[in-house]
């Protein structure tokens, strides 16, 4: 039985904030996720698991919308049906609503909080406003303060775009002295009605730079200290493992957005009515996730790779991208960026590779290279 990741959006799509990036703009709205569509969640998301560990995302929109009493009554539900498997919960947040009743129930139920965060205010606050048009940073960081006092473990996750994408250096510094050793970067890219990249989006270039400058901070500094997930994935790659992320894959599938109502969606980033699989109140998800639509939508990333893509010599790293990301000639916009960022890397990737083969920490690498200097 293959198993599959659920990405759950207890209160859709609505949020608090009116980030001025956000993918969610114009979609409905649904209301929140009610008793029975979560309890069948719940249920046939163990029960679909082939293994002895089940993980729990919740996302959004802004998922605490949904309420501390729903998650609770979700944590309640996982321990009547977890059958003897642990079961783990993440949960995907702008942070703002985090009070101290949530940080209690954070700690308490173990859960990893990821929180989204752009860098220093200036930088974050550009597109990362309230509905009312206020900056959130200083809520975020005020968060941030209380999940540490609670000793809630969490991880940054920072949107790269137009607003921040040019600094590179000044936000590496700054997440990295926030209390957290996990970092995400994730690429906006947007397009419009016209298929043009949003003002607010990346383009290759800005973003292989900010890849590869951090990088050569990171191989100099913060190897085994700070963990990033396009350099983990990397490396591994080096070392003969296939990509930790669903981007860099050969195929991507089998990681669905459930939505309130019970619908599923091929991905998160195909949340329209074409890649609709079923709904979990008529439907298991076990039989959903083994179905031949959700195994063609996979299969596909690869079969509609262009040959320009087949023959390069990254396509190993990359994946091809997020099928999202390409563009009509089914090339990633992203394409330039991601093969100056592979390029520049492999020296040190090589020499971690070759010191994790002899059993020894990649981490050796910044001593090296500090006697080079």
């Amino acid at each position: 039985m293959t198993g599959c990741h659920v990405m759950a959006k207890p209160a859709s799509s609505r949020c608090n904030l009116d980030c001025r990036y956000c993918f969610y703009i114009e979609k409905p709205r649904q209301p929140r996720m009610d008793e029975k569509t979560l309890e069948a969640f719940i249920r046939q998301h163990i029960s679909a698991q082939p293994g002895n560990e089940v993980e729990f995302a919740w996302q959004g929109g802004e998922p605490t919308l949904a309420g501390l009493s729903f998650f609770q009554r979700a944590v309640a539900l996982q321990k009547r049906y977890a059958g003897g498997k642990t079961i783990r919960n993440s949960l995907q947040t702008n942070g703002t609503l985090l009070d101290e009743a949530w940080c209690r129930f954070l700690r308490q139920e173990n859960w990893l909080v990821g929180v989204s965060l752009d860098g220093p205010a200036e930088l974050h606050d550009r597109y990362r406003l309230s509905r009312s048009g206020k900056p959130t940073h200083e809520r975020v960081v005020r968060v941030l303060a209380r999940l540490k006092e609670y000793g809630v473990a969490f991880n940054l996750l920072t949107v790269v775009s137009a607003a921040n994408v040019h600094e590179p250096e000044r936000v590496w510094r700054y997440l990295r002295g926030l209390g957290t050793p996990f970092l995400q970067f994730i690429p906006l890219v947007e397009r419009d009605e016209q298929g043009q990249l949003t003002v607010e989006s990346v383009d290759a270039i800005a973003w292989g730079h900010f890849l590869t400058r951090i990088f050569d901070i990171w191989v100099r500094e913060d190897i085994g200290r700070i963990f990033v997930q396009q350099f983990d994935s990397t490396l591994g790659v080096w070392c003969g493992q296939p990509s930790q992320m669903c981007v860099f894959s050969e195929n991507c599938g089998h990681a669905f957005a459930l939505e309130a109502d019970g619908s599923l969606y091929q991905c998160d980033h195909y949340v329209y009515p074409e890649y609709r699989l079923g709904n979990l109140n008529t439907t298991p998800l076990i039989a959903l996730n083994a179905g031949q639509q959700a195994r063609a939508f996979g299969e596909a990333k690869s079969k509609t790779l262009s040959e320009e893509c087949q023959g390069c010599d990254v396509l190993r790293f990359c994946g091809g991208d997020c099928p999202k990301h390409r563009d009509k000639n089914a090339k990633s916009a992203l394409c330039e960026g991601y093969r100056a960022f592979f390029n520049h890397s492999a020296p040190a990737m090589r020499v971690m590779r070759d010191l994790i083969r002899q059993r020894r920490s990649p981490a050796l690498l910044m001593r090296m290279l500090a006697q080079q200097d």
